[in-house]
């Protein structure tokens, strides 16, 4: 008899874990994505979540729009036959008027406020992004740092996926800007994507102006081809 109560009482822990494991995601084979560009056999597929289903998906009960967060899914496919680094890579979100909107570092969403408040400085905190604040909020949820894109090496014949976040609302015609791509072995800069996203608008859940810098992108020089 005791030993049978050892049994169950070791066997709770288990049972508990397993009811805490996070749900799976997957992003899908690359096929799924329209927006895809290939450049010197590496492949940047990129999909703007928008819809309902691809949110509950990622994010359960969390829509980062509703907070002015846009959640952009990432995936890179190498196939040049080298490794690739992502160690320098470099986001940015081109909107149709030509501003560029740099990515929010994952582990900053959650400092995000995405409604006024009466105690908000004028000033940026030192040493963080404009617009951030250090009040919990929905966005702390785990599935914004867990399910961001994070990979920093790309073996050949290796895929990478995972979101990028952004301080906007997205608008058809925008571009995601992806650079700092660089051989592995080498150090040498590989080229950049500018890929064109097209995807049926959604509500824009601002309250209060975007607090990010923004300037006129200049016409850029592509690295290498």
């Amino acid at each position: 008899m005791a030993l049978k109560c050892l049994i169950v009482l070791l066997s709770l822990p288990l049972a508990h874990a397993a009811e805490k494991e996070p749900p799976k995601f997957s992003p899908g084979p690359l096929s799924s994505f329209r927006d895809r560009q290939t450049i010197d056999q590496v492949t940047l597929a990129a999909r703007p979540f928008l819809k309902t289903a691809d949110l509950r998906a990622a994010f359960g009960k969390l829509d980062p729009n509703s907070y002015g967060v846009l959640p952009i899914l990432v995936l890179i496919l190498n196939q040049s036959g080298q490794t690739v680094s992502l160690e320098g890579m470099r986001a940015e979100l081109i909107t149709p008027d030509r501003r560029r909107i740099e990515a929010t570092p994952a582990s900053d969403i959650r400092y995000l406020s995405g409604t006024p408040r009466p105690d908000a400085t004028p000033h940026p905190i030192p040493g963080r992004l404009p617009g951030l604040s250090r009040r919990k909020s929905p966005l702390s949820a785990w599935e914004i740092e867990g399910r961001a894109f994070s990979a920093r090496m790309l073996p050949a014949g290796e895929s990478a996926s995972g979101f990028l976040y952004f301080q906007a609302c997205f608008r058809s015609g925008s571009v995601l800007f992806l650079g700092g791509l660089r051989q592995a072995a080498t150090g040498k800069d590989l080229f950049y994507f500018e890929l064109p996203l097209e995807a049926e608008e959604g509500p824009c859940a601002f309250r209060r102006p975007i607090r990010y810098p923004t300037t006129p992108i200049p016409n850029p020089i592509p690295l290498t081809r």
